[in-house]
């Protein structure tokens, strides 16, 4: 099977091509042929070398394919059926495992750009059936951190306030399924053309943030009580104004880091405040299959910017550098697009 790997350097331009034997299921596990994958800026960061990981890795941690092969015992997937991989493996449902690295796909566990993985039944979840392999490959990183961000820790309510940063894919899904819950979504985006795509998905306000630094303001201005939820995705930058934002008791939910670690912010109005910053690592196998639930039932479809073909992974991950896009960049391993 043809793979895409990081051997013995990071950086885009030192993954290489390499072969390998496909794996063979062990007792309790899945084989998959890849049909799709999704890139996140976490897949990025692990390429350039921004974390503490060890090679050879195989990067990229969303995808979407098709079980060809059951080991022993297994009784949740047979041969045919279409599944995803759970970002963190081993995490069912309940607390975040209590180890300081979590199993994780595409670092420190090897990642989907490859054209079989073998996983766990229990670190794998059904495609919604309405969905091609592309849309599904979107899911497991970004829609399940979104999910979480409003569901995951007092749970959103109809006719709540969402302030939403960008237009990237958790953005994107934390859009999407606001609405479904019936809130009021104010988005905050760089790009005037993106904000009027973004409205056209069915954001009631936008505001850029560049003609408006200080946007917390404006957001008040919007809804002058606070909002209700904040799905935090700068850091750096964007955290103080999500606190201005913020209404009293209302969350933070931290999905990422885009403009850095290092936030200044003033903790007595955190405090003041009563506010909750509450850190989203994507989240286990159960919310995972609720979300899916709900996208099945609302027939909702994912934000796609565009796919590149597998044997051109590497300008897909070239593009997600540029920062240019709106909605998810995906990989086609099959040339199938609308497959399902």
């Amino acid at each position: 099977m043809k793979t895409l790997a990081l051997v013995d350097s990071f950086g885009i331009d030192a993954l290489r091509w390499i072969e390998r034997d496909p794996p063979r299921p062990g007792p309790g596990e899945v084989l998959v042929r890849i049909t799709a994958a999704s890139i996140n800026y976490r897949d990025r960061d692990i390429v350039a070398g921004k974390r503490a990981l060890r090679l050879p890795l195989i990067p990229v941690s969303d995808a979407c394919g098709i079980v060809t092969a059951v080991g022993a015992g297994v009784a949740r997937f047979a041969a045919g059926d279409r599944v995803m991989p759970c970002f963190v493996q081993g995490w069912a449902d309940g607390r975040i495992p209590p180890v300081e690295s979590l199993p994780t796909l595409g670092g420190p566990l090897d990642g989907v750009l490859t054209e079989y993985g073998c996983w766990p039944e229990a670190g794998l979840v059904g495609v919604p059936p309405h969905l091609s392999d592309i849309e599904a490959a979107t899911l497991p990183c970004a829609a399940v951190s979104a999910w979480n961000a409003l569901f995951g820790e007092g749970a959103l309510r109809p006719g709540d306030a969402v302030v939403v940063q960008g237009t990237g894919g958790v953005s994107l899904f934390a859009l999407q399924f606001a609405k479904l819950a019936g809130a009021r979504v104010i988005v905050i985006s760089s790009s005037a053309a993106k904000l009027e795509r973004a409205k056209a998905l069915g954001a009631d306000h936008g505001i850029d943030y560049v003609e408006r630094p200080e946007w917390g303001s404006d957001v008040r201005a919007l809804a002058p009580e606070g909002v209700d939820c904040v799905v935090e995705v700068g850091g750096r930058g964007t955290l103080k104004q999500s606190i201005v934002a913020a209404r009293n008791g209302g969350r933070i939910s931290f999905v990422g880091f885009l403009g850095g670690t290092a936030a200044d912010f003033d903790l007595g109005e955190l405090s003041r405040k009563a506010i909750r910053l509450t850190g989203i690592r994507v989240g286990h196998r159960a919310s995972f299959e609720a979300m899916c639930r709900a996208i099945d039932a609302a027939r909702l479809r994912p934000v796609i910017d565009s796919s590149f073909a597998f044997a051109d992974s590497i300008e897909a991950l070239r593009r997600f550098d540029t920062a240019s896009h709106f909605g998810k960049l995906c990989i086609d391993f099959v040339g199938s697009e609308g497959r399902k």
